[in-house]
């Protein structure tokens, strides 16, 4: 990688400080010609991870800043490589300013993601690390943070080597028996590493199951108001997020569509959506409606009943009920309580029951405390979360060929045969890290960036 990189690594907007980062052999340099330190002399002779003050100059030579700079030396930068940071003011026009400079001093524009790809090529960070660096960068909450920074350390990496190491170790072993028939090597007897072979499986199960976990850290529990029209789903919606996101009024059907906002209890954050009302219809436009409302329901983490406990139970609550039901877990409110009640929850099949007035905000405590608690931090956000789709699914396919070894071990199979298995789930866990991992699949992964990180 001789050619060196240059991008924005801050923001597009103004801010107080703006970072100009470059990248690769030579970057001190090419920084240099237009950043001069104030000391008088170069930058390439800087100390190491010491800030220096200097002035910035556009193409023309003009002096357009008063910033800092710091030089860091490889192989112990972010990216392995010489990297310069210019810290100046936070003005758009400046860092594009000074960006165009660096770029006729020599440098060429960074891709997507480069900074963090060269890093993974250089070894600084392993592939899980270089995602945890984009989960980082999106997170809404401090847990979603909290598991994604420990990636970025390598927690993750951590939990899985000792598996990988051990696969290796067992691999190495047989193919060496093999290879080797006369010399002193210690007999291979797979009944030896069986117990092995079922804790790394055990520890695989436990970390794909956190995959729904980490998606609700990463998106938000996914949460729809079902019920049918004019039940108070709108009010209670915009109860739930503290303004009024949807139009309001007496009159049923008002919603015909799925509507979604955000919203946090606690640490915990949700995408509520609401729906339209659940009722038989010969509008084509209602029936869309009401076709997406229950789409939403079955894809639903929680599923909220929203009754009108002011109006006797029907036919169109017993269909939404249904809707509600077929979500991985519901619970109703019993809305409008502040007018006479005509529904009461021995009437209702759910558990828990919520008690509210969305327009008054009566008991709406409890409701928004039980989701809090329910989708609450019931798991470590210690780094071994998985937050995404590839990661999960190469566990599973590590975890799955383990169990077709040790299937193939209890029938008496032929060692070579439960050694294809074991090296099957040796290269799942390479993708998942990086060991054996393909360019396009690197590619992609990187491509998630901004430029400049």
């Amino acid at each position: 990688m001789a050619d060196i990189i240059a991008a924005i690594s801050t923001g597009s907007q103004p801010c107080a400080i703006g970072i100009l980062r470059l990248s690769g052999e030579g970057c001190a340099e090419t920084a240099g010609a237009v950043f001069r330190c104030k000391n008088g002399k170069p930058l390439s002779d800087a100390p190491d991870r010491k800030l220096v003050l200097g002035t910035l100059y556009d193409v023309q030579g003009r002096e357009i800043d008063q910033a800092l700079a710091v030089y860091t030396r490889g192989p112990h930068s972010y990216t392995g490589e010489d990297t310069v940071e210019l810290q100046c003011h936070g003005s758009p026009a400046v860092l594009t300013a000074g960006l165009e400079a660096l770029y006729r001093a020599g440098a060429r524009p960074a891709q997507p993601g480069e900074f963090s790809k060269r890093a993974f090529l250089n070894g600084q960070i392993d592939l899980t690390g270089a995602e945890a660096i984009i989960d980082l960068i999106e997170a809404q909450t401090v847990d979603m943070a909290a598991n994604a920074a420990a990636q970025v350390g390598g927690a993750l990496d951590r939990r899985l080597r000792p598996i990988y190491e051990g696969l290796t170790d067992i691999c190495s072993h047989y193919h060496a028996v093999l290879d080797y028939p006369d010399e002193e090597i210690p007999d291979f007897k797979l009944s030896d590493f069986e117990e092995r072979i079922r804790s790394d499986r055990a520890q695989l199960e436990w970390l794909r199951a956190t995959c729904d976990r980490g998606r609700i850290l990463k998106q938000g529990v996914r949460i729809a108001l079902v019920g049918k029209p004019n039940a108070g789903k709108s009010s209670l919606l915009n109860a739930l997020v503290g303004f009024d996101r949807t139009i309001v009024t007496d009159i049923p059907g008002t919603t015909r569509d799925t509507v979604e906002e955000a919203a946090r209890f606690g640490r915990v954050l949700a995408r509520i959506t609401d729906t339209a009302g659940i009722h038989q219809t010969e509008d084509r436009v209602e029936a869309l409606g009401v076709e997406r409302s229950r789409a939403a329901a079955e894809q639903a983490d929680l599923a909220i009943f929203v009754c009108d406990a002011a109006v006797p139970l029907d036919e169109e609550d017993r269909q939404a009920m249904a809707a509600a039901r077929e979500a991985r877990q519901a619970v109703a409110v019993l809305n409008k309580t502040d007018l006479p009640q005509r529904v009461f929850r021995v009437q209702l099949p759910f558990e828990p029951i919520f008690a509210v007035s969305a327009t008054r905000g009566d008991g709406l405590d409890q409701l928004c405390g039980w989701i809090e608690k329910t989708f609450g931090a019931d798991l470590p956000c210690d780094g071994t979360i998985l937050t995404n789709t590839r990661q999960a699914e190469a566990v599973g396919r590590a975890g799955d060929a383990l169990s077709r070894a040790l299937e193939a071990m209890q029938t008496g199979i032929t060692p070579d045969a439960v050694l294809t298995e074991l090296e099957a789930a040796l290269e799942a866990l390479g993708e998942l890290t990086g060991r054996t991992v393909r360019e396009d699949i690197t590619n992609r992964i990187f491509e998630r960036f901004c430029v400049g990180k």
